[in-house]
């Protein structure tokens, strides 16, 4: 029945893709980050729903008039060099070039969507939309995991869906945390009780999911986003103390196992986890200074980049041949691809994080952007300060959820611009063109 369904549903909706990519763009969100098709038990588990809702996205794009211009600006033109770099890291890599080939086209798939949803997507409505879509497509999970975890008093992990992304603990702990900060800004923009109610919830038991997903690296990113999300909100007072209130509560319910699992960050030294994360940080470090430039492209985690870069004598590697994941966004990206990948996807973050304070100042006093953006700029950064926290101890650097996150700011800043240009040429069309000075008369 769940096959059934969920193919009825995609299916159905694929001519109104066709007549307005615009819809294919949130399916595209709605696919990649929840994969409903997932929890089938038969043949729509694996259909390529993704590649087909993606190519119906794009042929309709190319004949849509909802095609806007696309949003050149200091994010955007970073966020194509470091594209453009991991395509050039791509010919030097260590592994084989089959491998590395069908990473870049899983990489290459998530950013030419976000790009087509760049020039689809303008205004509060339409960016209001995208944000529900990948609020509740993983926040179905974090809803689910609080009740389990409520239920069961905390006694077991709480993990995300099948085949995607942030399907152990430890990533949908850190995209939950990156979420809450949003669910906070749709609860202050809703004008019904009962939405607001159900967003209040959704905020609790999304908490004690990163919680149950007994994730160190998501306690932590929880705290710093907490902590940033007091001082950015409307009311950092009031909202520090309910956040203070609401972790410590959960905090008290979880069971002794959590207790002792997350007080192991203290004495990481005797945590075989965390050892083996300084074991293949140390190993990813010694392959970029080895290639600085290019690094080891695209799969470093094999048998042949830690034979003969991992430090001698740690873990007893050379006993066991065991490898590891780079397990940090930074040191993923810089075993990959070099120092200069590593600068760019820096980059990316700063120059969303100033632009989002830029857009904070210009819109505070504009009674158009002044109830709503000023906010969700503060939120995004909220969100990207857990991010580079949890993302600290976790392999996400090709996380798609940070990448759409950082492509709400560059929607918000295309929409004021070109709102403002319009209202422009509004106004020159209205008083005509500016009158050149006329020349005094000779007496």
């Amino acid at each position: 029945m769940r096959d059934i369904l969920i193919t009825a549903i995609v299916f159905g909706l694929l001519p109104f893709i066709l007549r307005s990519p615009r819809l294919g763009a949130y399916v595209w969100v709605w696919l990649s980050m929840m994969i409903p098709h997932r929890a089938a038990f038969g043949f729509a588990a694996t259909m390529p729903f993704g590649q087909i809702v993606a190519i119906s996205t794009l042929v309709a794009f190319l004949f849509s008039k909802e095609r806007r211009p696309f949003p050149f600006n200091a994010v955007t033109a970073v966020y194509l060099a470091l594209l453009f770099w991991m395509t050039v890291t791509s010919f030097f890599a260590m592994n084989t070039a089959e491998v590395v080939f069908d990473r870049w086209v899983f990489v290459a798939k998530i950013h030419v969507m976000l790009l087509v949803t760049m020039m689809l997507i303008r205004g509060r409505e339409q960016i209001e939309r995208l944000i529900w879509v990948f609020a509740l497509s993983i926040g179905f999970y974090g809803v689910k995991g609080g009740i389990w975890t409520a239920l069961t008093g905390g006694g077991g992990r709480v993990y995300g869906p099948d085949g995607g992304m942030a399907s152990d603990n430890n990533a949908l702990g850190l995209a939950l945390v990156m979420l809450l900060p949003f669910f906070y800004y749709l609860y202050r923009m809703a004008s019904r009780r009962v939405v607001r109610l159900g967003l209040l919830f959704c905020f609790v038991t999304i908490t004690l999911s990163i919680l149950g997903s007994q994730s160190r690296g998501a306690l932590l990113a929880l705290l710093a986003m907490a902590t940033f999300l007091g001082l950015k909100s409307t009311r950092p007072v009031l909202t520090t103390l309910a956040l203070a209130c609401t972790v410590a509560l959960a905090v008290l319910f979880m069971p002794d196992s959590w207790t002792g699992r997350m007080e192991s960050i203290e004495n990481y030294e005797q945590d075989s986890s965390a050892m083996s994360r300084i074991y293949t940080w140390k190993t990813m470090w010694a392959l970029a200074v080895d290639r600085p430039l290019v690094g080891g492209g695209f799969v470093v985690d094999t048998p042949q980049v830690f034979a003969i870069y991992a430090p001698p004598g740690d873990l007893g590697y050379h006993v066991d041949g065991t490898v590891y994941v780079a397990h940090s966004i930074y040191f993923q990206m810089l075993g990959e691809h070099g120092f200069p990948g590593l600068a760019l996807y820096l980059l990316i973050g700063a120059s969303a994080w100033r632009m989002a304070a830029r857009l904070v100042r210009e819109t505070r006093e504009d009674p158009e952007y002044a109830h709503w953006l000023p906010l969700l700029m503060r939120m995004v950064q909220v969100s990207l300060a857990g991010y580079s926290v949890g993302g600290a101890f976790l392999s996400l650097a090709h996380f798609d959820l940070s990448y759409y996150i950082i492509g709400i700011v560059v929607l918000a800043d295309a929409t004021l611009r070109e709102r403002r240009r319009e209202q422009a040429v509004a106004v020159t069309t209205a008083t005509g063109p500016p009158q050149l000075p006329v020349a005094a008369s000779r007496l």
